[in-house]
């Protein structure tokens, strides 16, 4: 028999050692990045669950303090000692001892509380053109059509939620305490649908109100929008059909909106809750543009109030929260005197002086500092 030599049979064997190995190596390497992966992955999907976590942890914190009568009248004290800082008014004593009696007219108060939505929708609009360009007639269509995107409708039913809260402490202090009276974030599907309702109400009227100046340029729809909002006969035709749309929400019979009787009334309010009610508008505007950026951006509140304290917030997000600012501003006026409206100042965002959008900011930077400390 013939035989082969054995260095043949070692060469084979070593070659054969070689293969395995680098197989071998491969596969380790490939374990090796898909445990890390994982642990990447795995890292991540954890860190994503703690942020969540702690973002409705500190909403909720928020949701506390919005809530709190207590808290209420030291943000609208500190609210007023800061407007008077930065204005070189007098600090005077913000609440007197012995509350005094406003008397009222019940029709306007009934504007005033039927109004939020159109003050939502007029700033919410300006809002939309900030971010997407084209007119005010272009975004009231858009919405009368239900053609927005879930973002733009998160932005606006926040908008309603700021103007909806604003008046509530003017109704009675002692609202801010119901259910419904919460961070938007926590708001069920019902409480939702209702500012939906009244947003599609009041953009379907001034769209209609537009249609003169619907194919003019966004200057001239602007122009148009400032001359309304200081009409209040052009008031009273909003809130009537604000209201109206409400009940049809609602599945109910629209009433009379203000009767022969309830047109003579007069109702009698507290001045000291009056003067909580104007000084927490920058409040509002902070918590639902905070709890907007929050949701929008994945970001703790906490590091959105840090960013508005100390000016490092980026431009477009400084300019939304002024945006909010001016709607909880505006649906505080009739609440005040149906007169206010008619005033020079209470005009569209973006036809404002600076000195009137500082204000603003200066109301909303004051608002955080007292937010952040009570976190």
């Amino acid at each position: 028999m013939k035989k082969y030599p054995n260095f043949l049979f070692i060469a084979d064997t070593s070659y054969l050692i070689k293969e395995i190995r680098k197989k071998l190596a491969l596969f380790l390497i490939s374990l090796l990045i898909i445990c890390l992966i994982y642990a990447c992955v795995s890292k991540n999907s954890n860190d994503s669950i703690v942020k969540t976590e702690n973002i409705k942890k500190e909403l909720t914190q928020i949701n506390r303090l919005l809530r709190d009568t207590a808290f209420a009248k030291k943000m609208a004290t500190g609210q007023d000692e800061n407007y008077a800082l930065n204005n070189g008014l007098k600090k005077t004593t913000f609440l007197n001892e012995t509350d005094s009696i406003l008397k009222k007219r019940y029709r306007e108060e009934k504007i005033a509380i039927n109004l939020a939505g159109f003050y939502a929708v007029e700033c919410g609009v300006g809002a939309l053109i900030d971010q997407g360009g084209e007119t005010p007639v272009y975004w009231l269509s858009e919405i009368v059509h239900n053609t927005l995107d879930s973002n733009e409708v998160l932005l606006l039913n926040r908008f309603a939620n700021a103007t909806w809260k604003t008046g509530q402490p003017f109704r009675g202090l002692s609202r801010i305490s119901r259910d419904n009276f919460i961070v938007a974030n926590f708001l069920n599907t019902e409480e939702i649908q209702k500012d939906a309702d009244q947003l599609m109400a009041a953009a379907s009227f001034l769209l209609d109100s537009l249609k003169t100046v619907s194919d003019e340029s966004k200057q001239v729809q602007v122009e148009k929008i400032s001359k309304l909002l200081k009409d209040k006969n052009y008031a009273f035709e909003m809130a009537r059909h604000i209201e109206a749309a409400y009940y049809v929400g609602q599945h109910k019979p629209v009433p009379l909106f203000v009767t022969a009787k309830e047109d003579a009334m007069i109702i009698q309010k507290s001045a000291n809750e009056e003067k909580i009610a104007t000084n927490t508008a920058g409040f509002y505007a902070l918590e639902c543009g905070v709890s907007y950026l929050s949701a929008k951006q994945n970001k703790l509140p906490s590091d959105i109030l840090k960013s508005i304290i100390n000016d490092s917030i980026n431009e477009r997000d400084k300019l939304l929260l002024e945006r909010f600012a001016n709607a909880t501003w505006k649906a505080s006026q009739p609440f005040r005197s149906l007169d206010r409206i008619t005033r020079d100042i209470f005009m569209p965002f973006d036809l404002l002086p600076k000195e009137e959008v500082k204000k603003d900011w200066d109301q909303i930077q004051a608002a955080a500092v007292m937010v952040l400390k009570s976190l």
